[in-house]
């Protein structure tokens, strides 16, 4: 059997010109992937046009019926005709490619969508007559006048109804329907001040599927209302203000606390100059800006905007525009990361409201079939309290001991009361319960805090400091510790000493295999080096390469502070957990540990008080 290529034929390829039809088809594949795609164009085309309310509505996932409507400026009849041939356009005169200030510039969807679908549009200016054109399957009718207010109408048909194969491509009419959502609620983000509705009329019955009116006030007001309606009010109550700006380049937007973080990053939005782009570069530097307070399984949840001068992006180089090119790459990945990481540092030992929220509901009982009963009481007076505590302890005979039973000592270890420490955001230590967990009394509430966890951060913390300073303090051991590691482990660690000893770790060879830890990081106390050291090399792997020398050096710390925290189990005394909390309370990003766990969980005594129908 004789082996031949399915790229050459017998006969000579015979270059021929396409027509119109079969151009625009072909344009199609590019820009229309699905209806998602074709609701995209359609609703940009109505920012574009300076709509300030857009209505869509579709049917059967977008299948059979998109219909977008937008009070813009709107279009005349001699308009029409060019607005549905390929390249044509209103934003740009062609003379400069870099300077973009719209949504669309290429003049293809339009076109694109006439060539595979039954394409209608009415349109109107104000002061004028309306007008409509149809197309379908790339054949164009008439302008007919038409009746209708200012703005315009753009309804797509059966789409891909003249190419009948993408059709055994498309998903399932739910599957599309959430795909336009996302789709909408993206641009809804973008553009505050302008009011969407999405409605599904399949069956002839709408159904609203998404609402949100023109958001008032200045942009920031009116971006955290938009993202407490699409997003929901948990992410605007836990998001961080974000406004920087560098060398001419703009980071404007909100972005939440680490504890807030996600298991995937579907809650990432990234803008560019006001256009939704899925850029990796600009994922990597947002995801690089929480590399400290997450770990790799966590992802952020953030809605950033990066505004710069349209020359110094280029936009034109994907087809659906989703992707950009930056002039200054680098200054707008530095922008990025060092203006989430000052937001992030200045919200201090500040924790996500959602960990109370869940420890409270982990409190709460089984629902009742019937409604909790609520008492009302009156609080009682300390010296009533004290009597009904002793009335209600077991009785005691002279001569015989306690008995212990009702009233007898807490297992959990309880401390005095510390004058105006309750003043203080985290409290005053009130009592260790488990060994691991330290209960705090504020003014408004109570604070439990996770010891290891939040030392661990201390300590981290404090390493980097050393490291950025006078460098990091080395302690000797009296006696080198000797670690037995497989050859290829071994060179690794071998391989990155000096970078170690700047961090106060010294190791050295000891023949074969082996390597001998000579000196420690003072802060971290007594430790175990051979854990430590196999726990650095796991961490290098989740890091990897070496030109990330910073993030190699932050994943060694975080290591070398997890074993150099306070360790769960260990007894504290009351000055001890004070001096703890007064620590968090002046250490940025003490509110989550190293990995992104909460350090501490505080519960309102209204809430608190509701739990036992108080309230």
């Amino acid at each position: 059997m004789t082996l031949q290529s399915n790229n050459i034929s017998p006969s000579r390829p015979v270059i021929r010109q396409l027509d119109e039809a079969a151009i625009n088809r072909i344009a199609a594949g590019e820009v229309v992937e699905r209806p998602a795609s074709a609701v995209k164009e359609l609703v940009e085309n109505a920012l574009d046009a300076g709509a300030r309310r857009i209505a869509i509505d579709y049917a059967d996932g977008g299948k059979t019926l998109i219909r977008v409507t937008d009070d813009g400026c709107g279009m005349t009849a001699e308009d029409l005709p060019l607005a549905l041939s390929r390249h044509a356009t209103s934003k740009i005169d062609g003379s400069d490619l870099l300077n973009i200030h719209s949504f669309g510039f290429r003049g293809e969807a339009l076109p694109s969508l006439g060539a595979v679908g039954r394409l209608t549009i009415h349109s109107r200016v104000e002061g004028g007559e309306g007008a409509s054109l149809a197309v379908a399957g790339g054949r164009m009718e008439g302008v007919r006048p038409a009746a209708l207010t200012c703005g315009t109408v753009v309804e797509l048909r059966d789409l891909f109804y003249a190419t009948p194969a993408r059709l055994k491509f498309m998903r399932t009419d739910r599957a599309e329907a959430q795909a336009i959502g996302e789709v909408v609620k993206r641009l809804a983000m973008a553009e505050p001040a302008v009011g969407f509705t999405l409605r599904d009329v399949s069956g002839g019955e709408a159904r609203v599927m998404f609402r949100c009116d023109p958001e008032q006030g200045d942009l920031f007001d009116a971006l955290h209302g938009r993202l407490a309606r699409v997003l929901g009010a948990e992410f605007a109550e836990n998001a961080l203000r974000i406004d920087a700006e560098r060398e001419g380049m703009q980071l404007l937007g909100y972005a939440a606390l680490p504890t807030y973080s996600r298991g995937s990053g579907a809650a990432q939005f990234l803008f560019v100059n006001g256009r939704p782009v899925l850029d990796r570069m600009l994922f990597g530097a947002l995801r690089a800006a929480y590399m400290d307070v997450l770990s790799r399984d966590r992802h952020p949840a953030a809605v950033l905007n990066l505004i710069c001068d349209p020359e110094r992006v280029d936009v034109n180089v994907h087809p659906a525009k989703s992707e950009v090119r930056f002039r200054e790459a680098g200054l707008a990945r530095e922008l990025i990361v060092s203006a989430l990481r000052q937001a992030l540092a200045e919200a201090g030992h500040r924790a996500s409201s959602t960990v109370a929220g869940e420890t409270l509901q982990a409190f709460r009982p089984e629902p009742q079939p019937m409604p909790p009963r609520v008492y009302q009481m009156d609080r009682a007076s300390q010296p009533t309290l004290a009597r009904a505590y002793a009335f209600q302890a077991p009785m005691q005979t002279e001569g015989q001991p306690a008995i212990q039973g009702f009233a007898e000592a807490p297992s959990a270890r309880v401390e005095a009361p510390s004058v105006g420490e309750e003043a203080r955001p985290l409290g005053a230590a009130r009592a260790q319960v488990h060994e691991n967990y330290i209960i705090a009394q504020t003014e408004t509430g109570m604070v439990i805090v996770d010891q290891h966890a939040a030392h661990e951060r201390l300590v981290y913390e404090r390493l980097k400091r050393q490291r950025d300073g006078a460098g990091i303090a080395a302690q000797a051991l009296l006696i080198p510790e000797i670690v037995d590691l497989s050859p290829g482990d071994a060179g690794r660690l071998l391989d990155m000493a000096e970078e170690l000893a700047r961090l106060g770790l010294g190791i050295e060879a000891f023949g074969g295999s082996a390597i001998a830890v000579r000196e420690v990081p003072a802060i971290l106390g007594q430790v175990d080096a051979a854990g430590l050291l196999r726990d650095i090399l796991d961490d290098l792997d989740d890091v990897g390469g070496s030109d990330r020398v910073q993030a190699r050096m932050d994943a060694i710390l975080s290591r070398m502070a997890c074993h150099g925290s306070v360790r769960s189990g260990r007894q504290m005394r009351a000055e001890e957990m004070n001096a703890l909390l007064r620590e968090m309370e002046a250490t940025p990003l003490s509110g989550q540990c190293n990995h992104g766990r909460p350090t501490y969980v505080e519960l309102k005594l209204a809430d608190i008080e509701r739990l036992f129908g108080r309230r």
